[in-house]
């Protein structure tokens, strides 16, 4: 299972969003392309991925690819569907989801608690712009990737990820978009490394 976990610090945490102005909503367009980086491949949905969408540290909207329905690759759609996640927030209760459609569930989670929930589920690696580069490193098995959206760490998710992470990566030279950092990851582990094709 390939695992990311995504921060969305400005993030609105009601459904109250318009449609027509995702960047205007907290960079709203970016985290729905992680969502759409994450679990979609070109005509098809990429198995076994869960896509933790943290946003502005209160709910946490998880998308998992093995029982996803009714999500289309397009920034609307998916904020759409985050819309409609948030619009169940009053059903999350404690660690009960509040089930969206099938594979989409929101938790009232917040960062910590979301990164406690899957730590020992696999190696948790934060991806970074100060972190070794992936042709140095091997690919973990059941990798859970950490990265935040257009702002760095805070001290305290810094510091939490100090703590848990196994392992810190960058993706390459150049600083990229949290979405373009996502498939760059799926590609180092889709080809062992950077090793098979």
């Amino acid at each position: 299972m390939r695992q990311f976990i995504v921060l969305g610090h400005d993030a609105p945490t009601t459904a109250e969003f318009p449609l027509d102005d995702l960047s205007g909503a907290g960079r709203l367009d970016i985290l729905c392309r992680c969502v759409g980086a994450a679990v979609f491949l070109s005509h098809g949905i990429r198995e076994h991925v869960r896509m933790h969408l943290v946003v502005s540290d209160e709910y946490t909207i998880r998308f998992d690819s093995d029982t996803l329905r009714r999500l289309y690759p397009d920034e609307r759609t998916i904020a759409a569907r985050i819309r409609d996640a948030l619009d169940q927030r009053e059903d999350a209760i404690g660690h009960l989801p509040a089930e969206v459609s099938p594979g989409m569930a929101l938790y009232r989670f917040g960062f910590e608690a979301t990164l406690d929930a899957v730590a020992d589920e696999g190696t948790v690696v934060q991806l970074h712009a100060d972190g070794t580069p992936l042709p140095a490193a091997s690919p973990p098995s059941d990798p859970v990737f950490v990265l935040s959206d257009h702002t760095d760490f805070t001290d305290r998710e810094a510091e939490l990820l100090s703590e848990q992470a196994d392992q810190r990566l960058r993706v390459g030279p150049e600083t990229l978009h949290a979405d373009q950092t996502i498939t760059v990851a799926h590609n180092w582990l889709d080809t062992a490394g950077y090793s098979e094709y």
